[in-house]
């Protein structure tokens, strides 16, 4: 895998374009595009304005690592209900989770920042060297009903894969990486072993960790293991508009299910073979038609407080727009 095809160049760091024809006082066009701009300038936090910026109307980088630097804590990790599930000051590992993608996504995970990162990430592991899903940090902040609390929490993949996965996207080498990388390949081998449940959000996170990881034939290898695994089971919609079934049941969590373009986020994931061409087409036209009047698209989270379900929407829309051009669709 060609590594730096996958990060986007830095430009400089112009001031950000007004929002022209998006503002709200002017109707807004008909491209998705302009619709979704309409809803970010509206509803978004700076955070995913900048991003959308950024990605969308030549933003500069720097103004996204300034927006994002309000989350960050004292301990070098991030708070304030930048993953929106998790409310209150404290730092935890699914912060950190969308801390990275946001700083690869502007090519930008690096540095004394993600230094400090992995500071606080070693910090926070479970004696095998994972992170859990939420570290047993001071009680009594909000959060999802389906995030774990726990005074002896376990190592999980689902913050550990991502994280690790995206760290080694971008080259980054601490020492906390090795163990954590052992049991990211642990954990994606022992995915449905012995008859447990696979979730799909697992596969999102073992995708995640295995697009990333540089040992890509062994990569490939497992990705193909758990490809097959995904098909005979069907823990991804392959069609989107499939109903859930008595065999095929909604799964337990934060997503109520997965489709292809969940998965398979970009073209080059590994997760893209997967699936035929048909299916990945079709989920990208369920996923531009998902687009609602406002200009946003959905919560990629059942919902649980309305605060969280509009920042979850603002980020839903950057990721949709995203994926959506990233396959070449005209947005």
């Amino acid at each position: 895998m060609d590594r730096s095809a996958s990060l986007p160049s830095s430009p400089s760091s112009p001031p950000l374009p007004p929002p022209g024809p998006a503002d709200p006082a002017r109707p807004a066009g008909s491209s998705a595009l302009s619709r979704a701009e309409r809803f970010v300038w509206l509803t978004a936090r700076v955070l995913e304005q900048r991003r959308f910026a950024y990605h969308f109307l030549s933003g500069g980088a720097e103004a996204v690592e300034t927006a994002l630097t309000t989350y960050l804590g004292a301990d070098g990790g991030y708070g304030h209900a930048l993953d929106p599930d998790l409310r209150g000051p404290v730092s935890q590992p699914p912060h950190a989770v969308h801390a990275l993608w946001v700083l690869n996504g502007i090519g930008r995970c690096g540095g004394q920042r993600v230094e400090r990162l992995c500071r606080y990430l070693t910090s926070v592991s479970t004696p095998d060297g994972a992170l859990p899903v939420c570290h047993p940090s001071p009680h009594g902040y909000p959060a999802a009903p389906w995030v774990p609390s726990a005074d002896d929490p376990r190592g999980d993949l689902l913050t550990t894969g991502p994280v690790v996965g995206l760290l080694h996207r971008n080259e980054v080498w601490h020492a906390w990486l090795f163990r954590a990388t052992d049991f990211c390949w642990a954990a994606v081998a022992a995915l449905g072993e012995g008859g447990a449940a696979v979730r799909p959000y697992e596969v999102a996170a073992a995708v995640t960790f295995l697009d990333g990881v540089p040992d890509r034939a062994r990569a490939e290898a497992a990705a193909e293991r758990l490809g097959r695994r995904v098909r005979e089971e069907r823990l991804i919609v392959p069609h989107p508009a499939a109903e859930p079934t008595e065999d095929r049941p909604l799964a337990p969590g934060p997503c109520e299910s997965l489709q292809v373009h969940d998965i398979a986020r970009t073209p080059g994931s590994l997760a893209r073979r997967w699936f035929t061409d048909a299916e990945v087409e079709r989920s990208l036209d369920t996923l531009l038609a998902a687009q609602q009047e406002d200009g946003g698209w959905p919560p990629p989270r059942r919902a649980w407080t309305p605060g969280a379900t509009l920042e979850w929407r603002s980020v839903a829309t950057i990721e949709a727009l995203l994926t959506l051009r990233a396959y070449g669709r005209r947005i």
